[in-house]
């Protein structure tokens, strides 16, 4: 069917009108582009995302500290010489708490054989070398004197935190620092229980451990030292100013117990207990007068100073039963 021509003209037109569209889009769109790009540069961006960081391993999963280099001691404290396993630091107040410790169990001695230490001892490493030498070069040989091989020494007192003499308030005892060792008795192979306090034991077994003791230690107390040491001798290695060494270890024999109870210390000269007769400087006059010239009665008659006694430092306290008072001249 032809088109007519009015219709012809509606449809240019409508094209027309598509294109002007078309144009009125592209230049708005070319209008805004530039604010369009302006606002794009100036949205912030996201912060960067902070390093994550490893949750800390767990106790059991921590890797251990390596452990200290062994000391100088410990070191020549080899097993030829002791069985003596080190144990960690010892936690205590002030001078208690000790570094390089270790437990003495037993010495070994040059033909292989143990010497054990009963019960096991905490010692710092320095002193419990000490032992080990005291044992291998000094018991031993004195021992065999006695006929017998050693096998153990009683340890009676190693490592504790205390003050000397188990005295509250003393001053810190080398137990309390790891450097003292106290021993009562040695046990042999056959059985034998040889006391270091026992009097019936040899004289002369005694008398030479205890020379040798004092020379390898700087203190050495026993029987005959302060009354705390009857019935064990104890050692240490204690620093003191000047190099001073203590050796105090009496070798008794039997029947020589007695000479050991303590006895008071005798009264100063100025006593009021002094010879009749006697006066001091430290005794008033009229009390000392009373003394010197008390009469003699019996236990129960009392006797007091005569009023004119106080009043006359010179004057002789009488019974009260007298009048008056003689001048002592």
């Amino acid at each position: 069917m032809p088109i007519g021509r009015y219709k012809v003209a509606i449809l240019a037109d409508i094209a027309t009108v598509k294109s002007l569209r078309a144009l009125v889009v592209l230049a708005a769109l070319c209008a805004f582009a530039p604010y369009g790009f302006a606002t794009a540069r100036v949205v912030p961006l996201p912060r960067p995302r902070p390093v994550e960081i490893s949750p800390a391993p767990s106790a059991q999963e921590a890797t251990p500290e390596e452990p200290p280099a062994p000391s100088a001691c410990r070191l020549r404290l080899t097993a030829e010489l002791a069985i003596a396993p080190s144990l960690p630091a010892l936690a205590g107040p002030g001078e208690c708490a000790v570094d390089d410790v270790v437990r003495l169990e037993a010495v070994r001695l040059a033909d292989k054989t143990q010497v054990a230490v009963t019960p096991s001892a905490i010692l710092r490493c320095s002193f419990a070398e000490a032992i080990v030498h005291w044992v291998r070069d000094d018991v031993v040989p004195a021992v065999r004197s006695l006929g017998g091989a050693l096998r153990s020494v009683d340890n009676y007192a190693a490592y504790d935190c205390r003050g000397r003499n188990r005295i509250i308030g003393a001053k810190l005892s080398e137990h309390g620092k790891a450097n003292a060792l106290d021993v009562r008795s040695f046990k042999l192979a056959n059985g034998t229980v040889v006391e270091l306090t026992d009097p019936t034991v040899a004289k002369d077994f005694r008398e030479r451990l205890r020379k040798d003791t004092c020379a390898r230690f700087s203190t050495v107390l026993g029987p005959g030292s302060d009354g705390y040491h009857e019935n064990h001798v104890h050692v240490d290695l204690a620093e003191r100013a000047g190099g001073h060494r203590m050796c105090q270890w009496d070798v008794l024999e039997p029947g020589d117990e007695a000479a050991q109870v303590p006895l008071p210390r005798p009264r100063p000269a100025g006593s009021v207990y002094a010879r009749p007769g006697t006066r001091s400087l430290l005794t008033p006059p009229r009390f000392s007068a009373y003394i010197a010239h008390q009469p003699k009665a019996k236990p129960w008659r009392r006797f007091a100073i005569s009023p004119s006694a106080t009043s006359k430092p010179w004057s002789t306290p009488t019974p009260t039963s007298r009048r008056c008072a003689k001048r002592v001249r």
